[in-house]
């Protein structure tokens, strides 16, 4: 029996869903502060839009949610899974070409993952490069979001 459903109608609900838990674990991560309810959000939020990027999303759509695991993750200060996460995703935009906002990105959560693991030359080369490469970026919208995920990330100690 079918319930009138049919598989493309399953995977654009899908889709609705892990574009609906990315923007909201992003929308979390962008906060100064958050609650431990909100970190704990932020985080079934990201795992909830790889779940379902990995089901209907393409390298790119997983790549991206890895991404936002990893800063997540170093958000709530636990380097491990973030590095988990960041090793999956690095090779996506730093082997191939990809767009300057992206690897301004990779940059970025690189650098907080390495302040999370206390790895200080990571830290300031990946922060420094973050600031480069978003410097350099003609888009102001992509300017403005990348310099709102900055402002959550330790700037290094000089």
């Amino acid at each position: 029996m079918s319930d009138g459903h049919t598989q493309e109608d399953t995977a654009l609900w899908q889709r609705r869903l892990a574009s609906q838990a990315n923007n909201r674990a992003w929308a979390l991560a962008e906060l100064p502060e958050r609650t431990a309810d909100q970190d704990e959000e932020m985080l079934q939020a990201a795992h909830a839009a790889m779940y379902f990027w990995k089901i209907v999303g393409n390298p790119s759509n997983r790549a991206h949610a890895a991404l936002l695991l990893a800063h997540v993750y170093a958000l709530n200060n636990l380097p491990n899974p973030a590095k988990h996460y960041l090793k999956q995703c690095q090779s996506v935009f730093l082997d191939r070409d990809c767009e300057s906002w992206e690897k301004a990105f990779v940059h970025a959560i690189s650098a907080n993952v390495a302040a999370a693991a206390q790895e200080t030359e990571e830290h300031m080369r990946h922060y420094q490069e973050a600031e480069r490469l978003i410097a350099s970026l003609q888009d102001e919208e992509d300017r403005k979001i990348l310099n709102a995920t900055m402002r959550v990330i330790p700037a290094p100690l000089a």
